[in-house]
């Protein structure tokens, strides 16, 4: 039998894959709230359940937190792992929805309610191409592990954990991450470059208390004159980052990535005026793109100090406060680069200031190897359904699960997924398009029949 009987298969059964799907947005798995516990439970049983009758040898596996599922089918040839996650989001303000969250439907030509896109809409693509694959060939299209996980929405703090426990059950030649997007909401995509995340919060001290303005203004530090003084610093006149040693590590990029990237023909005046603005700033010698992609970032994310009341009132605050991230590319080193941003802090402050660093962290980015022959086939199989060519594409947010894959389980992992800009992940009112949902499938099964 052919992939065609496959596609004919999940273009027929549409409508039972998607009444699957409204039953799993049905339950309220909230990782974050310790009240829906037994509902992130009960989508872990519902998951074991669907993957078990289509062959997998499936369990729920406990954690500290909520538990992950972990299913295989196969025991020969290329092996492939495919992550998504069950959990959602909280819902709130609930009365910004349009209907209740978790009586999903659909309506227009888009399935309705929290979790549509994010994530469970998009796992089931895979899982529904699984079904369509056994429907029409009596087996699963070959070695398949499924690691389904419960607390992404909140910080997977058992994630890291269980895959260090775990890895050599889990450990595949190459992992398939179904939770990103088309490109513009047109081109299907699969991402190489996710930035990675520094950040840092710092205090300024000046004077041992508040202060009268009238009586100190002008003879006494001023804690958020000092702090907005160095954070004004913090870039060049052409937008470069100025902390020492910022920019080590960072690649450019490979000219056939950039001419992809040209070829998308990004349109950032419309990208920016969405959010009412429309000159790009950063650095100057940049195109938006590699700028959003594949270049690194220092942003200040709060500023606080001094009165914020209602009214008026003169005073020259004691302390000055400060939330700083930074998005990193290629080969940076956040525990490089966070020392060297206290230090750079620190030679800024006059002899009477003082400084205090709390909650800094970090983690690298992610760079994909796309020489591994998963990656072309995977291009190919989107481009082929979609009637459009397929881009490898950055990522200006960051996937902490990638990165684990590569440190903990030492393979490559693809991000391929079919959201769009519009889906509301996180908001009221989430979506996910029928024709995301359909041409997922489909997508997958192209993936899959060239990948196995």
């Amino acid at each position: 039998m052919s992939l065609s009987a496959v596609l004919d298969k999940i273009d027929t059964s549409l409508p039972e894959a998607t009444d699957r799907l409204l039953d799993l947005l049905r339950i309220p798995s909230i990782s974050t709230d310790p009240a829906f516990k037994g509902d992130c439970d009960r989508a872990a049983d519902w998951l074991v359940a669907e993957l078990a009758s289509l062959g997998f040898e499936a369990a729920k596996r406990p954690t500290p937190g909520h538990p992950m599922v972990v299913a295989h089918a196969g025991t020969t040839g290329p092996h492939v792992l495919f992550y998504g996650h069950y959990d959602v989001q909280p819902v709130d303000p609930l009365n910004l929805w349009d209907r209740d969250p978790f009586d999903p439907a659909v309506e227009g030509g888009v399935i309705r309610g929290r979790g549509a896109s994010d994530d469970k809409g998009q796992l089931m693509t895979f899982i529904e191409a699984c079904r369509a694959w056994k429907s029409v060939h009596g087996t699963l299209p070959g070695r398949i592990t499924i690691f389904l996980e419960g607390e992404e929405e909140s910080g997977s703090p058992s994630l890291i954990p269980f895959m260090q426990e775990n890895a050599d059950e889990l450990k595949a030649d190459i992992a398939l991450i179904c939770d990103t997007g088309l490109f513009e909401s047109k081109t299907p995509a699969i991402v190489t470059m996710l930035r990675g995340l520094a950040k840092a919060e710092f205090t300024i001290r000046g004077p041992n208390k508040d202060l009268h303005s009238g009586m100190f203004g002008g003879i006494a530090a001023n804690p958020l004159h000092v702090m907005t003084r160095i954070l004004a610093e913090l870039h060049d006149d052409t937008g470069r980052v100025t902390v020492p040693g910022f920019y080590d590590g960072v690649e450019e990029l490979p000219d056939a990535i950039r001419q992809q990237w040209q070829a998308l023909a990004f349109d950032h005046a419309t990208f920016l005026g969405d959010v009412g603005l429309s000159v790009p700033a950063g650095e100057q010698d940049r195109t938006p793109l590699e700028m959003i992609w594949s270049r690194p970032t220092a942003e200040v994310n709060g500023l606080w100090g001094g009165y914020n009341g209602a009214g008026f009132k003169t005073v020259l605050p004691s302390e000055a406060h400060a939330k700083v991230s930074f998005r990193l590319v290629s080969k940076q080193d956040p525990d490089a680069i966070l020392p060297a941003f206290e230090q750079w802090i620190r030679d800024r402050l006059p002899a009477d200031c003082s400084v205090e660093f709390h909650d800094v962290a970090g983690s690298p980015a992610g760079i994909m190897q796309i020489d591994h022959p998963a990656f072309e086939k995977a291009r190919i199989a989107l481009s082929e359904e979609w009637g459009i060519p397929a881009a490898y594409v950055g990522c200006g947010g960051s996937i902490p699960i990638a990165g684990y894959f590569q440190t903990y389980l030492g393979m490559d992992a693809m991000l391929i997924g079919f959201g769009k800009d519009d889906d509301q992940i996180h908001s009221p009112n989430e979506k996910y398009d029928v024709e995301s949902f359909h041409k997922g499938i489909r997508s997958w099964a192209r993936v899959l029949d060239k990948m196995l």
